[in-house]
């Protein structure tokens, strides 16, 4: 049962991004119009010339090197240790036992099983991938994995909620990623999804997705003091599973809008509220009219939305937890970012999708995630400050 407390925080963040190392950096490029998207023709990773956004390897090692940390640590790891160092140490807050960490990833260190990758095959395991990071930062408690499909990022934060409404924690810190991989690659191609050139959500004109290397850390705190200037309160979330199919959604949008639903139940707020949804928006045909479906199902039809999938490409287990922060970058700067590459509508009912950017008055906002599986996930964020 949950206990009578005030406020839960979603506070200091960090991304690490082909687009840069800092939020502060990837929101500028994002109010540039710039994509960190780029044609990839490497054989070595793929056997088709793919376009994604890639992590600059020169650079993370060079910042993960000013770590001073004498251990070997696989690439999706160094990720997440420059990431989330940023956070704890913006935080000032003291790794005690009243401190959570929760890892988000799909595949995790999914390289490790690579014919010529140095690690061992174990290191493949996600519990190994949250212990790694927790011995590293000296967390007092086990690392909680969160691996539920795309919808990981997101969820990630509505499980940080839950934990300090039940008491279990004050604060809980979230590192989510994933790495772009032949596996990965592999999965999505298979399913003809995969485009070689940017992607475009809601387009219709979208040829398929682009898988993205992100990872993303924050904070999820029950303290008001020293909050990020871009921090917001976690009004109110929902998971719904649609139970539909493997890896195709609902037609009828039903986990999605049931998700959205429990969100707006718990968060106390009508659909006239919120004044900007981050989508999930991946760029194929069945996600994208699936949300369109759900939106007008639960009568946010008119609310201005956008993916962020053509910055980043889908950065899987860090897609829910990046656009995240950038939603609340968004507030902070009551700023509407576009969705590249949007011109003309490809899905059946009417969505507001943002083309240009625009300067409004801002204080709450939706972030829907969806996945494999029929997993989907809506949290509804607000200003705290």
């Amino acid at each position: 049962m949950e206990q009578a407390l005030g406020n839960i925080y979603l506070s200091h963040n960090n991304i690490v991004s082909s687009l840069g190392f800092s939020t502060k950096e990837v929101v500028s490029k994002i109010e540039k119009g710039v994509s960190g998207l780029n044609l990839v023709d490497d054989s070595s990773v793929f056997s088709e010339p793919f376009c994604a956004s890639l992590v600059d390897t020169e650079k993370l090692q060079k910042a993960f090197s000013n770590l001073q940390s004498p251990e070997n640590f696989t690439r999706l790891e160094q990720m997440m240790i420059v990431s989330l160092d940023k956070v704890i140490k913006a935080s000032n807050i003291k790794l005690n036992e009243r401190v959570g960490l929760i890892v988000s990833t799909t595949k995790g260190n999914i390289d490790a099983l690579d014919e010529n990758n140095s690690f061992e095959a174990e290191r493949a395991y996600l519990g190994k991938l949250g212990a790694q990071i927790k011995i590293f930062f000296g967390f007092q408690n086990e690392a909680i994995v969160v691996s539920n499909a795309c919808i990981s990022g997101l969820l990630a934060v509505a499980i940080a909620k839950r934990y300090i409404s039940s008491g279990i924690y004050d604060h809980v810190f979230i590192a989510g990623g994933d790495i772009v991989s032949e596996f990965t690659l592999s999965g999505f191609h298979s399913f003809q999804a995969l485009s070689n050139a940017p992607c475009k959500p809601y387009d219709a004109n979208r040829t398929g997705i682009n898988i993205g290397e992100v990872v993303a850390s924050a904070l999820v705190t029950k303290e008001d003091s020293n909050l990020s200037e871009d921090a917001v309160v976690v009004l109110g979330e929902g998971s719904c599973n649609d139970a539909n199919h493997i890896s195709g959604p609902s037609r009828t949008g039903e986990g999605l809008y049931r998700s959205i639903q429990s969100a707006m139940r718990q968060a106390k707020v009508s659909s006239g509220e919120v004044d900007y949804i981050s989508a999930h928006g991946t760029a194929t045909p069945y996600n994208d009219e699936m949300e369109a479906i759900a939106f007008n199902r639960a009568g946010l039809q008119k609310v201005p939305m956008n993916s962020l999938k053509s910055y980043f490409g889908h950065s899987l287990g860090a897609s829910g937890l990046v656009e995240t922060i950038v939603g609340m970058q968004s507030l902070a700067n009551n700023t509407l970012y576009p969705s590249l590459g949007f011109e003309t509508l490809g899905v059946s009912q009417p969505i507001n999708v943002i083309e240009e950017i625009t300067h409004t008055p801002l204080n709450l906002f939706l972030k829907t995630a969806s996945g494999f599986g029929g997993c989907n996930s809506a949290i509804l964020f607000k200003k705290a400050l």
